[in-house]
Order: structure tokens, then sequence, then C-alpha cells
């Protein structure tokens, strides 16, 4: 058995802005940066074994406070990138909508062997993210991992967890710097805890700060 904590990166300006990150390099805005500072103060006091983290910088932003907590250096790992969305990379939906319209129509069904040219599809993705956990798990068996990722990579783990089919939108909760638990057991996902955001929510007494939003569902992952 190995328990995985599974962290999705903060917020960045294309999240807000509905814009296709992929695997393009795209920073922590100041809103990201806070909740990865949170992050670390949540989780400060239970160092896990091993932090690890996509090799994307968002991610790898996300990472460096816990790992500076920890005193461990986060350690990249390419197989927990976001999925390859090709030719729609660094485009927001209008654009998309102008530029690609049968594109979009086909995103919209959300098929599992359907890939946008030059991009992965979600089977594809799936067995790319697997992969890597099995990897994982194998190399540090009985440990307790902690690793920062992207929003399609949890959304693969809860349909594995579930049993649930590649085709369709996404079925739960995958709010920016949020916390998911879960176990892996005899070659199965368990989810333990999922979408914790609760050291987000804003401070009694702070109303007048800027707010840390735990973003829901996005397209830009």
């Amino acid at each position: 058995m190995t328990d995985l904590l599974f962290i999705r990166h903060g917020e960045t300006d294309w999240n807000r802005q509905q814009r296709f990150q992929g695997q393009i390099d795209v920073p922590l805005n100041a809103t990201g940066m806070a909740q990865a500072a949170r992050v670390a103060e949540r989780l400060a006091a239970d160092r896990h074994d091993a932090l690890f983290s996509s090799d994307l910088q968002r991610a790898r932003e996300t990472a460096a406070p816990l790992g500076a907590a920890w005193r461990m250096p986060p350690l990249a790992l390419p197989g927990f990138r976001e999925q390859n969305f090709g030719v729609l990379e660094g485009l927001d939906v209008p654009t998309i909508q102008a530029r690609h319209p049968d594109l979009w129509q086909r995103w919209l069904e959300h098929r599992a062997d359907f890939a946008l040219p030059g991009g992965e599809s979600l089977r594809q993705f799936h067995a790319r993210v697997m992969a890597a956990v099995r990897e994982l798990a194998a190399a540090h068996a009985g440990a307790r991992l902690a690793v920062v990722t992207h929003g399609g990579v949890l959304d693969m783990l809860w349909r594995s967890a579930h049993g649930l089919s590649l085709d369709g939108l996404r079925a739960c909760e995958i709010p920016n710097a949020g916390l998911n638990r879960l176990r892996w057991v005899d070659g199965a996902l368990k989810v333990e805890v999922w979408a914790d955001a609760t050291h987000l929510a804003e401070p009694a007494g702070l109303s007048a700060q800027a707010p840390l939003p735990a973003a829901g569902r996005d397209s830009s992952r």
C-alpha cells in the first residue's frame, strides 16, 4: 500500500481567462502564489516521505513553498503533466469557437478516443497518468508521497478510482490548490479525501484581503 497526496496547482491568469494551458508553461498569478503558501502552511507539520511535481511551471511553483517547509526539493515527473491539447493550447474559448468551430464541437462531445491535432486523446492521457502512478507506487511501496499536478490528471485518477468511463464530462470538483488523498492498494486506487480546500478559506477578520478562490471546473486545467 502507498499513500498518495495529489495537489492541484494554484491559480493562473489563464485559468481565469478559460484559456487552454495544456503543456504550455504558465506561471501562477498572485492568487496562485498565495494558494501555494496556504498549502505549505496546511501541510508543514505533515511531512511526507517524498515530494514530486509535474515538470510544468505552475506545478513547480506550487510545490516550491511546500518543499521549503519540508526541506525537501520537489522532484519533477513529466508523467504527471497536463493533457496535451495540441492546436488549441494557448487559445481561449471565444478564439477556439471562431478559428476551430468543428474541433470545438468535437471537443464538447468528450469522447475518449478523440485527439485534437497534435494532442493526446483522453485514453492516451489516462494511460500515461496511470503508468506514472504505477511506477511511482512500485518505487515507493509503503511510503507517503505528495504530488503536485493538474486538473486533468486528477480527473483521470478520480475516474480510475471509481471505475468510470473516460467518455463524458468531469464528474468531480477539482479546486486549484486542493488536497486529494488516495491510496494505491493491490494495483488499484482508492479515494480517501477529495477536493479538500479548507486551507483556502478566508481567515476570520480579514475580509478586506484579496480572496483566495478555490477554482472549480475549468477547461484550461
